[in-house]
C-alpha cells in the first residue's frame, strides 16, 4: 500500500517539536478506510541536523508503538526535492529571522523590531516559505502546503503572488490549546477561536483580546483564562503548536474531518475556526459572526505587528514606517509583492549592518 506522506522542511525548534509529536501520535484512520502508513521527511540545509532529529523521532515512534516511520536528507534544490518526494503534505518550520534573537543577541537589529513591530521581518519570514510554494506550484500542485512561519502575514502574502497555501499552524492554534485545557473541555466540545499572532501577548485594550466560543456559546474572561500559559517560555509554547500540528498533518494525509482553529487559513490574515474535509478548507464560523467582520477583525487587531498584507500591497504602521524610515525610506510608504526580492536583500542587508551596533540604550524613566 502506498504510504501518506509529510515532508517537514527546518531543523529548529518548531520543527523539533512537531517531530516529536509525530512519533507520539499514532495516526487516524476514518471509519471503513484502511490503515495506511505514513513516512516523514525531514529536510533542512544542515543534513547532519535532520539525521539527528529523525534517529531521535524514530526512536521515539518505537517507544509509541506507532507505525510513522522516518527519514531525512539535506535540502540542496526544493524543485527537484519536491518532484522526487511529492509529499502529499509539505509543511515548512523554518525562515530566514529567528523570533528569539532578541533574547539571545539582542543589538540595533533586534531593537528595531521592537519599535516597528514583528512584522517589520514579514520579507525575511517569508523566503524559505516563497522558495517552497513556488516549487509546489511548479512540480506538484497536488501537495498541500502548510506553512510555521509567521503565517498570519506570510500566508497573505504567498496569495498575493498567486502561490498556494493551506493553512499555517502555531499561533492561534497553540492558543486554542492552552485555552481549551483552561476550559476543561471534553475532546468532543467545540472551541471556535478569532486570534492572531499578536495575541500571544495579551493585549493592552481588553476590547482587543482572543474572541472565542465553546459549542457556541462566547467564552468570557479570555485574558485570566490565558494568563498563566501566555507566561510559559517561548520555547514551551512552540512546543505546544508543534503538538497541534502534528495532530492536524496526521489527519490531513488520512483523510480525517478537522475542526480546528488555524492560522493563515487560505491565505487569510490572521486565525480563524476552519474544517477540513477531503482536502478543502472551508471557515467554521460560530453564528453570527460572517467571513467580512472576522477577517477585518484580525486586520484590527494584527496592526500591532506594524504590517498588514491589503488588496494585493504591503502597508506599515505609522509607527512601524516612522522606525524603517530612518533606515530605508524607500520602502516605509508601503511596496507591492513584485518587489519581494529587492525588499528581502534591502533588509538583509540592514540587518548585517544594525546587528554590529549594540541596542540603543532605554530612555531613562522619571522617578
Amino acid at each position: 500500500m502506498t504510504p501518506r506522506r509529510i515532508a517537514v522542511v527546518g531543523s529548529g525548534a518548531l520543527a523539533r517539536a512537531l517531530g516529536h509529536s509525530l512519533a507520539a501520535f499514532a495516526p487516524s484512520h476514518p471509519a471503513g478506510r484502511p490503515d495506511v502508513p505514513v513516512t516523514v521527511t525531514l529536510l533542512a540545509r544542515d543534513g547532519a541536523a535532520v539525521a539527528e532529529l529523525a534517529r531521535s523521532c524514530r526512536a521515539r515512534a518505537a517507544v509509541s508503538g506507532n507505525p510513522v516511520s522516518f527519514t531525512a536528507e539535506p535540502l540542496t534544490d526544493e524543485v527537484e526535492t519536491l518532484d522526487r518526494l511529492r509529499p502529499d503534505v509539505l509543511v515548512c518550520c523554518a525562515s530566514a529571522q529567528s523570533p528569539y534573537e532578541r533574547v539571545t543577541a539582542p543589538s540595533a537589529w533586534t531593537r528595531l523590531i521592537a519599535e516597528a513591530g514583528f512584522g517589520v521581518t514579514l520579507p525575511l519570514q517569508a523566503t524559505l516559505a516563497v522558495r517552497l510554494a513556488r516549487a509546489v506550484a511548479r512540480v506538484n500542485p497536488g501537495t498541500r502546503f502548510v506553512n510555521g512561519a509567521f503565517p498570519d502575514m506570510v500566508n497573505p502574502l504567498l496569495v498575493a503572488l498567486d502561490l498556494p497555501v493551506l493553512c499555517g499552524i502555531g499561533n492561534v492554534s497553540t492558543l486554542a490549546a492552552c485555552l481549551r485545557a483552561s476550559l476543561n473541555l471534553a475532546p468532543g466540545d467545540r472551541l471556535a477561536m478569532l486570534g492572531h499572532h499578536v495575541h500571544l501577548v495579551a493585549p493592552t485594550d481588553p476590547g482587543d483580546e482572543v474572541r472565542a466560543w465553546s459549542n457556541g456559546t462566547p467564552v468570557t474572561g479570555v485574558t485570566a483564562l490565558l494568563a498563566a500559559d501566555r507566561a510559559l517560555p517561548r520555547g514551551e509554547l512552540n512546543a505546544i503548536g508543534g503538538h497541534a500540528a502534528a495532530r492536524l498533518l496526521l489527519d490531513l494525509v488520512t483523510g480525517a474531518e478537522i475542526r480546528a482553529n488555524l492560522p493563515g487559513p487560505m491565505g487569510l490574515p490572521g486565525g480563524y475556526p476552519v474544517r477540513i474535509s477531503a482536502g478543502t478548507i472551508v471557515l467554521d464560523l460560530p453564528a453570527g459572526i460572517t467571513r467580512t467582520a472576522a477577517v477585518d477583525w484580525n486586520l484590527r487587531v494584527g496592526r500591532r505587528d506594524g504590517v498588514q498584507v491589503v488588496d494585493g500591497r504591503i502597508e506599515y504602521s505609522p509607527a512601524a514606517a516612522a522606525a524603517i524610515a530612518d533606515h530605508l525610506p524607500d520602502i516605509a510608504d508601503g511596496w507591492t509583492p513584485s518587489a519581494l526580492d529587492q525588499v528581502t536583500e534591502e533588509l538583509t542587508a540592514l540587518r548585517g549592518r544594525l546587528r554590529l551596533a549594540p541596542p540603543a540604550p532605554a530612555p531613562a524613566r522619571l522617578a
